[in-house]
C-alpha cells in the first residue's frame, strides 16, 4: 500500500502505523468501534468489530525492516499481553454488560519500508491467548 512517511520520529511512527492498520481493518470489513482505549495500564490501539465479534488489536510498527530478530509482532510480551486481556475484558464488561460477546485479540504488524515508500502489514488473528 502506497504510503506518505511521517515527520516526527517515535510517536508519529506509531500513530502512523495505527493509521494504516485501521485503513486496512476497514478495506477487509471491519467497523473500527474505538481508537486508544485507555486504562491506568495501558491502551489497546484498535477495537473494531466484524460478524458480531469484537476484536481488539494491538498495532507495532517498525520505521524500517530491521530483520528476523526484531520483527514488529514479536515486541507483544506476556506483560503487554496481560495489559490487552485486561483491558479488553474491562471494554466488554463496561460496553456490553448484558452480552456475552465473541471476541479475539489480534496482533497488525507494520513494516515501513522507506525506499519503496510502502508498508508492509501482516495480520496475525488471535494472537494473543491464555491467561496471564
Amino acid at each position: 500500500m502506497p504510503i506518505n512517511l511521517p515527520k516526527d520520529p517515535r510517536k508519529a511512527v506509531g500513530d502512523f502505523g495505527e493509521n494504516l492498520a485501521a485503513r486496512f481493518l476497514e478495506e477487509k470489513g471491519y467497523r473500527i468501534l474505538m481508537r486508544n482505549y485507555h486504562q491506568p495500564w495501558g491502551e489497546i490501539d484498535l477495537i473494531a468489530e466484524k460478524e458480531g465479534k469484537i476484536v481488539f488489536c494491538e498495532v507495532k510498527t517498525n520505521s524500517r525492516d530491521f530483520g528476523r530478530g526484531f520483527k514488529p509482532e514479536v515486541r507483544v510480551d506476556q506483560r503487554k499481553a496481560w495489559q490487552i486481556i485486561k483491558s479488553a475484558e474491562l471494554f466488554l464488561a463496561k460496553f456490553y454488560p448484558e452480552q456475552a460477546k465473541e471476541w479475539r485479540i489480534d496482533i497488525i504488524a507494520v513494516t515501513i519500508l522507506k525506499a519503496e515508500r510502502k508498508a508492509r502489514l501482516t495480520h496475525f488473528k488471535n494472537a494473543v491467548t491464555g491467561q496471564y
